[in-house]
C-alpha cells in the first residue's frame, strides 16, 4: 500500500511517500480503508523526535492520528464492525498510521463515523475531539456555571472544546486573532480575547480551568488567571511524572519528567492552584458519547483546508507554517 513514511527523525526531508507492506489483521482487528486524514501538531512533533521519550517509534514508520474510512475486513473475534461500516478513529499510540491507504486498528479505538459528515469532516474530529472530552469531562469534571478559558480558540482543540464546555455548561473564555473573533463567537465563547489588542492575564480573573495547548508563556500566564483551587491542564507544557506512570516508562524517565515540569508546578502550588499534563488516549467509547452531540449539530467540526492525498507533506508544512486560518487541515485520499 502507499503510505507516507518518517524515514529519519529531525526535518521535513524526513517525511517520504513510498510502499509499504499491508497491515496486519489481528483478532481484535478491523482493517480500515481510509478515505481522509487530518494534520494534528503532534505530526511534526512526533517527525521531529519530540517525544521519542514517551513514544519511541522506530523509523521507518507510518505517520497519521486521525482516520475516516471503511471497514474492509474484521478480525475472527470483531462483532460489532462489519465490512462496509464507515468509521471514524484516533488509534492508539503504539499503532499510528493514518496516512496511509489502509490501517488495521483494535475494535475498542473505532466508532461508527456520524452520518451528517463527510469523511474529511469526521476525519477532522477524532483526536481533537477526545482531547476536549479527557480534559473538560474526565480530568477537569466541568460543572454548569464553572469559568473555563479555552487558548488558541480557533485552532483545531480550541474550536471543539468550545462547543463542548458550553455543551457542559461552563461560561467560556477564549483566545484568538483578530479575524476569528466572530468565528469563535458562532462557535460558543462568552468572551473572546483578541491576543493581538490585549493580554489575556489582565482581563480575565477567577476561572476554575485552562485548557492550554501553547504552552511556554502563555501557560505560565495562565496560572494567574485562576482562582484558588483552579486547574490548568496542558496538552502542550512540560510533562509530569504522573504522565510517566500512566504510559508505565520507567523510574529514570519518570524523574526526568518530573524534573521538565517542576518548575511551573511549584509556581502553582504557591498560588494554590494545580498544573498537569495531559497525553490524549484512544478511545472508541468516547467517541460513542461525543457522537450524539455530532449529529444534533451541538458540536460541528471546522475544517480550514482538504489537500490530496500525494501532498501529504506538503500539508504538514501548510500547518507547521501556521497557515490554516481555522480548524484542522485535513489530506483525502484518491
Amino acid at each position: 500500500m502507499r503510505a507516507f513514511t518518517v524515514e529519519r527523525y529531525g526535518d521535513k526531508a524526513g517525511v517520504r511517500a513510498g510502499e509499504v507492506p499491508d497491515p496486519e489483521v489481528g483478532a481484535d482487528d478491523v482493517l480500515v480503508r481510509i478515505r481522509a486524514a487530518s494534520i494534528n501538531p503532534l505530526d511534526r512533533m512526533i517527525r521531529d523526535g519530540e517525544m521519542k521519550t514517551i513514544l519511541p517509534y522506530r523509523a521507518p514508520f507510518v505517520l497519521g492520528n486521525d482516520l475516516a474510512g471503511i471497514v474492509i475486513e474484521v478480525g475472527s473475534a470483531v462483532t460489532d464492525f462489519a465490512v462496509g461500516d464507515e468509521v471514524f478513529a484516533r488509534p492508539d499510540k503504539d499503532r499510528i498510521g493514518t496516512f496511509a491507504e489502509l490501517i488495521a486498528v483494535h475494535r475498542d479505538d473505532v466508532a461508527i463515523k456520524p452520518a451528517a459528515l463527510t469523511m474529511e469532516e469526521a476525519a477532522s474530529l477524532p483526536l481533537v475531539a477526545l482531547t476536549s472530552w479527557q480534559v473538560l469531562v474526565e480530568r477537569a469534571r466541568i460543572q454548569p456555571g464553572q469559568k473555563v478559558l479555552v487558548h488558541a480558540g480557533s485552532g483545531g482543540l480550541g474550536t471543539i472544546a468550545i462547543q463542548l464546555a458550553k455543551q457542559l455548561g461552563a461560561h467560556v473564555a477564549t483566545t484568538t486573532s483578530t479575524a476569528n473573533v466572530d468565528l469563535v463567537k458562532r462557535l460558543g465563547a462568552d468572551v473572546v480575547i483578541d491576543y493581538k489588542k490585549q493580554a489575556f492575564e489582565t482581563v480575565l480573573h477567577d476561572y476554575d480551568v485552562v485548557l492550554d495547548s501553547l504552552g511556554g508563556e502563555t501557560l505560565e500566564k495562565s496560572l494567574d488567571v485562576l482562582k484558588p483551587g483552579g486547574q490548568v491542564i496542558s496538552v502542550a507544557g512540560p510533562p509530569d511524572a504522573a504522565l510517566g506512570r500512566e504510559l508505565g516508562a520507567n523510574p529514570v524517565v519518570r524523574l526526568a519528567m518530573s524534573a521538565l515540569s517542576f518548575r511551573i508546578r511549584r509556581r502553582a502550588r504557591r498560588r494554590n492552584v494545580s498544573y498537569s499534563f495531559l497525553f490524549m488516549k484512544a478511545g472508541g467509547d468516547q467517541l460513542r458519547k461525543l457522537t450524539p452531540l455530532i449529529e444534533a449539530g451541538t458540536i460541528r467540526p471546522v475544517v480550514d483546508t482538504v489537500f490530496p492525498f500525494e501532498s501529504t507533506r506538503e500539508a504538514l508544512e501548510y500547518v507547521e507554517a501556521g497557515r490554516p486560518k481555522a480548524g484542522k487541515v485535513v489530506v483525502r485520499m484518491p
